[in-house]
């Protein structure tokens, strides 16, 4: 069946409108602040394979890593699939990436068969472990950082089934918040569905299925174009990750060959006994992003233009850890540098395209005790791009999200802003300065424990063509008394009331002498 280019797009805009669609869904109807207001989920449409099809503008460490916990589910229960049941998972080794970022997958029939997937991915302040928050600075393996959900049965038929909520329910600090949160996946799940089954019922299934297959072929035909403008060659960089006193190596050599491209991180240091690992659906996730920035943002972001990429992650290391290795920083942290690196590489296949390095970083914070649970990650500032200079005060690279309103934040916890402004002078100098990062003060009004997950306090971000390196970030603990402590990138710490915390966030790298 020949299917025309208008037809073409009209699909890829309509499909892409469903997962925008679901992502309102979720929003609206959940009850944390972190999805709510922060936006920290995403939702997209696959194919009956598992390949993606389409997916919002949301998140890219969530939507590239995506198709791996629909693979995961697949693998597992194949045929035994049942309609109008939803699939979770959040296990790292078991298709997801860290245990907050919970997904839920769902089956989608129309004229009596399978017409495809839709899922949706959502950051749960808290999964229980050892820290409110699930992501203690000093776990090693992911069973302290909370409750693992390998592929398992979630809802059937709208109602949830005691085998998966109970233990995840009984895991979290925050059971109520937990409990909405999941009600408002299940809702966007169904929304999708119902839009997919119309979608397909109108055209005719068969008709349906012969467009989404020209659609992930267009992808493909887009993709492999955009590489084979680049440079054959290989192209290598090497960043690092900051652990303790270690700068620990994450090192990338990118080859094009024509219309394919690979990725090697062959030097890249091994696993630790920490939770900078990433799980290799992650370092997937960055491929994807990294070679969309330096071809053409426009392309479809569809399982289409994936095909011409090669991923070797060598099995053990920080790009690909085996369990039990923890990773709850892997997916907010390790993800960043891995983009980082794989950046720099290709901005020298394609430098008209690539910026200069971002902040590189999350600036997880999290705080709680046994009656609540925050999340937050705090923007900072973009690198220069070639023609533009950087924005600030934004998230950058794998991560996608706003911040939590002032007025949300005090209504809902027991802390107060005192500060929060952009960081002046901290973006590196260029032609194209790079962003500037934000100064963010909090004071506490009771007892709790704190978690900071942040990278770039002592490797600047890097400028490129001749712009400076943007500011590091840093982390002080301001105690009642008026004594100064400044912490370490990543740590857990008890406050009191009192107390505060000024997070510094870095700033971006310049562009251009």
């Amino acid at each position: 069946m020949v299917i025309d280019p208008i037809t073409l797009e009209v699909a890829r805009n309509r499909l892409a409108a469903i997962a925008d669609e679901m992502g309102v869904v979720l929003r609206r109807t959940a009850y944390s602040p972190n999805i709510k207001e922060r936006a920290d989920c995403s939702a997209a449409v696959f194919v009956p394979s598992g390949e993606m099809l389409a997916q919002a503008e949301h998140i890219p460490v969530h939507l590239g890593s995506m198709p791996a916990s629909v693979a995961a589910v697949l693998a597992t229960f194949g045929d035994a699939m049942e309609p109008e049941t939803q699939y979770a998972v959040n296990d790292p080794y078991h298709g997801g990436t860290h245990l907050n970022d919970l997904t839920l997958v769902r089956p989608v029939h129309a004229g009596g068969q399978m017409v495809g997937w839709v899922a949706n991915r959502a950051h749960h302040a808290d999964v229980g472990g050892e820290a409110p928050g699930s992501m203690p600075a000093h776990a090693e393996t992911v069973d302290q950082e909370g409750h693992r959900v390998a592929p398992a049965p979630a809802v059937h038929r709208g109602e949830w089934l005691d085998s998966f909520v109970e233990p995840f329910l009984a895991a979290t600090r925050t059971p109520a918040e937990r409990l909405g949160d999941l009600s408002a996946q299940l809702g966007a799940n169904e929304a999708g569905a119902r839009r997919i089954g119309e979608l397909a019922t109108a055209e005719g299934v068969g008709r349906y299925l012969a467009v989404v297959t020209a659609l992930l072929e267009y992808g493909e035909r887009r993709i492999r174009h955009s590489i084979g403008l680049l440079p054959d060659g290989a192209f290598a960089f090497n960043d690092f990750m900051e652990w303790g006193d270690d700068d620990l190596a994450i090192q990338v050599a990118v080859t094009i060959d024509g219309s394919d491209l690979s990725a090697d991180f062959a030097g890249t240091h091994p696993q630790i006994a920490g939770n900078i690992n990433a799980v290799s659906a992650v370092t997937r996730s960055c491929l994807y992003y990294a070679v969309r920035v330096a071809t053409d943002p426009t392309i479809p972001a569809n399982g289409g233009c994936y095909r011409p990429m090669e991923l070797l992650a060598p099995s053990g290391s920080l790009v690909n850890a085996n369990p039990p290795a923890a990773v709850a920083a892997g997916n907010v942290e390790t993800s960043q540098r891995i983009a980082d690196a794989l950046l720099g590489a290709l901005a020298q296949a394609a430098p008209h395209r690539v910026p200069a390095a971002s902040q590189g970083t999350m600036n997880n914070v999290l705080i709680g005790n046994d009656d609540f649970a925050y999340y937050e990650t705090v923007g900072g500032g973009q690198g220069g791009r070639p023609g533009r200079a950087g924005m600030s005060g934004v998230h950058t690279g794998m991560t996608n999200t706003k911040n939590t309103p002032i007025e949300s934040l005090e209504a809902h916890y027991p802390f107060r802003i005192v500060r929060y402004a952009l960081r002046k002078g901290s973006g590196g100098t260029g032609r194209f300065p790079g962003g500037e990062g934000i100064e963010r003060e909090m004071e506490f009004l009771t007892g709790a424990e704190v978690s900071l997950m942040g990278e770039r306090r002592r490797n600047q971000p890097w400028g490129l063509a001749g712009g400076g390196p943007g500011a590091c970030g840093e982390d002080w603990l301001i105690r009642g008394n008026g004594t100064r402590e400044r912490l370490p990138g990543k740590c857990t710490v008890e406050v009191t009331p009192g107390d505060r915390l000024l997070v510094l966030t870095p700033g971006g790298g310049g562009w251009g002498s």
